[in-house]
């Protein structure tokens, strides 16, 4: 019998109510290569959402395939807890020599459980370890993970509430630009700090994303991340950058933090960090504040050996210094696409938000970034949204799409930008 792509019986059936972008992408997906997907039935997707951020070399990246298939077939070791084994240190060593020496960078490199919100876990708890002090200071429209320590440093109300405990030993605090451009949230932290009155404990760390992607491709200013970094310094407070979705190249540099020329004290990487969508996370740490005991923060899955395979041959995109400048060009493209429809339709009351290959239309009208959603999937692009209110259209393809198949799909998303306008527009006659 012919299969419907669309036909997820069994998923409805069998599967939690928690799914969530099957609901949105309603297909049934058998194959996939760099930016492309295929459904059961043939039909053919461009990703414009790269597993959340987890497949910046896209789908089945030939060179990082072929490297784990021959370690499979050579019955290499996939399973180690944290013991030692060929492919970790083949993977040290090039992080080392590719990522953070070129960079003047130096940590220690801890392999925490191999996710987003196990490595802010491990930061947050050494961050406390190493101050005695508790509080750890976010920001608003912060995500940080879905495990409690995590979710605590996240500002969405939908998933903190979903924690059904309290979540302590945060403090929020107005990200860059939470007021307008005229007010310097910095100047308004220290000023908490400064008075005794203010009932604000001086943090073990601040943790912040150089760019809000789940809150809605908030940018921080370089001199806003200046500012922070200074404040850190001044106060001793640690530094902590969540890079999970935002390194690996995803804002243009390996880490999103070059531009501003930090020096984080503890980075989170996870998501693309394992090159082929394999389970992988680091915690970056500096030395000085390394003081974990053994087997203080593990896990049964951090010796994720194909993880580190896959991880080690991805690097090889950062050594010849040409893939930053593909990233600008790809970067260049999209920023000209959308701000291009943004002034082709001032009735549509959109603004452009993020930077690299995290882009996206931020709406006036929520509803119109779902639709917007909708229509480019209808016409085989698949992307997603995010904002407090869903209000942000987000673009993220794969680093590596081919520049051909990127100007296809921001083809299609002008089409379906202009239909949704078109639409709107309707019914606010009607």
């Amino acid at each position: 019998m012919k299969k419907d792509a669309g036909d997820l019986k069994v998923f409805n059936k069998m599967e939690s109510e928690v799914r969530s972008y099957c609901r949105s992408f309603e297909a049934v997906f058998d194959k996939a290569r760099n930016a492309k997907i295929w459904d059961i039935e043939g039909r053919e997707y461009i990703d414009f959402f790269a597993g959340a951020g987890a497949l910046n070399y896209g789908h089945n990246n030939p060179a990082i395939r072929s490297r784990l298939v021959d370690y499979l077939l050579e019955d290499g070791v996939t399973h180690s807890l944290d013991m030692a084994t060929k492919a970790k240190e083949t993977f040290l060593k090039r992080f080392t020599a590719s990522i953070l020496q070129p960079r003047g960078l130096d940590y220690k490199i801890m392999f925490p459980g191999p996710t987003g919100t196990n490595s802010v876990e491990s930061a947050m708890k050494i961050a406390r370890k190493v101050t005695g002090r508790r509080t750890i200071v976010c920001f608003t429209n912060a995500f940080h993970g879905m495990s409690l320590g995590s979710l605590a440093a996240t500002g969405n109300a939908f998933k903190r509430k979903g924690a059904g405990v309290d979540l302590p030993n945060t403090s929020f605090m107005p990200y860059d630009g939470y007021f307008g451009d005229g007010v310097n949230t910095v100047e308004m932290l220290d000023k908490y700090l400064d008075d005794p009155g203010s009932g604000f404990d001086l943090p073990a760390a601040i943790i912040l994303e150089t760019v809000q992607g789940e809150g809605g491709l908030n940018v921080a200013s370089t001199e806003w991340l200046k500012q922070i970094q200074a404040l850190c310094l001044a106060r001793d407070i640690l530094l902590i950058v969540d890079d999970v979705q935002m390194g690996c190249g995803r804002t243009g540099t390996f880490f999103s933090f070059e531009e501003a020329g930090l020096n984080p004290d503890i980075v989170c990487l996870s998501k693309s960090i394992g090159g082929y969508g394999l389970p992988m996370a680091l915690t970056l740490i500096k030395p000085e504040y390394d003081l974990w005991h053994p087997g203080e923060h593990n896990g049964t899955f951090r010796g994720n050996n194909l993880g580190f395979v896959a991880a080690a041959e991805a690097l090889a995109y950062w050594e010849s210094g040409t893939f930053e400048k593909e990233l600008a060009d790809k970067a260049k493209r999209i920023e000209d696409a959308l701000n291009g429809l943004i002034m082709a339709h001032p009735e549509a009351k959109a603004h452009k938000k993020g930077k690299g290959l995290i882009q996206g239309i931020s709406f006036d009208e929520p509803k119109l970034a779902g639709q917007l959603s909708a229509a480019a999937f209808k016409r085989g692009v698949i992307m997603e949204t995010s904002g407090p209110h869903d209000e942000v259209a987000k673009l993220m393809p794969p680093l590596t799409i081919e520049t051909s198949v990127l100007e296809q799909g921001l083809a299609i998303l002008k089409d379906s930008f202009e239909e949704i306008i078109q639409l709107e527009c309707v019914e606010a006659l009607v």
